[in-house]
């Protein structure tokens, strides 16, 4: 398989061989986790490229690179090689004691990568969420405030602090006891569904009046920071205009508060730049990074100015915020190898010409389907599908049986949004044009 493959289903997924695995699987994970019905899920067992292959034999085109993680490909030799050299030599470190020679490279390379002049800093941490809580941490020390605004429809993680700046009843309300109550939430630059009812551009990102009034309230006197995403992921891949993006900039070097851009899903090429943010010609003062970074391990940063970042005091022998796997030398010999691989194949600028070709194919696909399809959005190889009833509705059970229909045309996809109506396109950045019209048009026969 070189991962350039069609769909190509043999056995009626979820075939038998799933099935069994599920069944296994319900009798010792806990109910929350697995979502299973006599459709769904299937279980994959090999991938690469933008191929998956489940415990059945059926190839399927991969539309999510598992959530935006595998940016040069499932399985990618390069990164595999990089990994298992590495596993050989020394596969876990002392990282914040006795570090590695590849964390200091990995740092360096970030460091370079990352928007913005001047000397910089990075924080190592194994998951998304783990670099949000690095970034909340760095900014109220930096700041001296507490208080960090944040926008509905975000998606931060799910670990305490992470959960705080994420927005969601779902996934806070279990939880809201324990939540920290920093952060003040107003709502995002979302157009397809204006929270002034205005149209961009003739709005002037007069949305932005929402933060400014925060910042002149009592509650702005403690608040030092402002958390964004440049385009939602899991709040339906909604793109914020550019435009709102360097206002909110601007706003916060008004108001001196420091901004945080959560890019663990969009950066490393996933938009046609090597950060979103760079759209809009944005330099956060802390920024968020992960997934993409090591096309599968699990590794990610935050990276902020040297000015920033040295709030943090210096270390005696003992760090105030650290984890085991801090600086992973495997981790960090995945991401400079997946990196690498970003480089040599120039997928930064085929994600930027390839999703000019995707974006044209899905809004060829919404005139077909009709009025169902609200909204069709993106940048780069990262496309959501709003699906909609009766005057914009959210239709999640469509969304829902759409999923189910794809898969058993051989397409991985997914819903997302806080309604669960988005289709969610993040296809690994190696993925080919027919590769791409295949899933399009796949998805087109299952909102038929």
């Amino acid at each position: 398989m070189n991962g350039e493959e069609l769909g190509r289903i043999v056995v009626e997924p979820p075939g038998p061989r799933s099935l069994e695995l599920m069944g296994r699987l319900r009798e010792v994970e806990t109910p929350n986790i697995t979502f299973s019905s006599e459709r769904f899920p299937v279980f994959f067992e090999r991938g690469a490229g933008a191929n998956l292959i489940d415990v059945d034999g059926n190839t399927y085109v991969d539309l999510t690179a598992a959530f935006g993680v595998a940016a040069t490909g499932h399985s990618n030799p390069q990164v595999v090689e990089a990994v298992a050299d590495q596993a050989r030599l020394l596969l876990h470190g002392i990282g914040d004691v006795h570090p590695n020679e590849v964390k200091v490279a990995l740092a360096e390379k970030l460091c370079a990568l990352a928007p913005g002049d001047g000397p910089k800093r990075v924080i190592l941490s194994s998951t998304g969420a783990e670099a949000v809580e690095s970034a909340l941490k760095t900014a109220t020390l930096a700041s001296g405030k507490p208080g960090v605004l944040c926008f509905t429809g975000a998606y931060h993680g799910l670990t305490y602090g992470a959960l705080e700046v994420t927005d969601r009843d779902f996934f806070r309300k279990p939880f809201a006891r324990q939540l920290g109550g920093f952060a003040t939430r107003v709502p995002y630059a979302y157009c397809y569904r204006c929270p002034l009812a205005l149209t961009y551009p003739s709005c002037e990102t007069a949305c932005l009046s929402f933060v400014e009034e925060v910042m002149d309230s009592q509650a702005g006197e403690t608040i030092g920071a402002v958390i964004v995403e440049a385009i939602q992921g899991r709040g339906g891949d909604v793109n914020a205009p550019f435009d709102w993006l360097l206002d909110l900039r601007e706003l916060c070097d008004r108001r001196k508060l420091l901004l945080i851009v959560d890019e663990v899903y969009t950066g490393f090429g996933r938009t046609g730049r090597w950060f979103a943010c760079e759209h809009a010609g944005v330099v956060p003062d802390l920024l968020c990074v992960g997934k993409g970074m090591a096309s599968g391990f699990p590794i990610s940063a935050c990276i902020g100015s040297e000015r920033v970042m040295d709030a943090w005091p210096p270390s005696h022998g003992e760090a105030i915020h650290t984890s085991t796997f801090l600086g992973h030398p495997t981790g960090c010999a995945a991401a400079l190898a997946s990196i690498a691989e970003i480089e040599r194949l120039g997928l930064v600028a085929r994600a930027a010409s390839n999703g000019e070709y995707l974006g044209g194919l899905l809004k060829a696909a919404a005139q077909k389907v009709g009025p169902g399809i609200g909204d069709v959005r993106g940048c780069g190889l990262m496309w959501g599908i709003e699906l909609v009833k009766d005057q914009r509705e959210p239709d999640a059970s469509r969304a829902s049986s759409a999923v189910t229909q794809a898969l058993r045309r051989g397409v991985v996809v997914l819903a997302g949004g806080p309604e669960n109506n988005v289709l969610s396109l993040s296809p690994p950045l190696v993925i080919t044009r027919e590769q791409l019209a295949f899933g399009v048009e796949t998805i087109g026969e299952a909102l038929a």
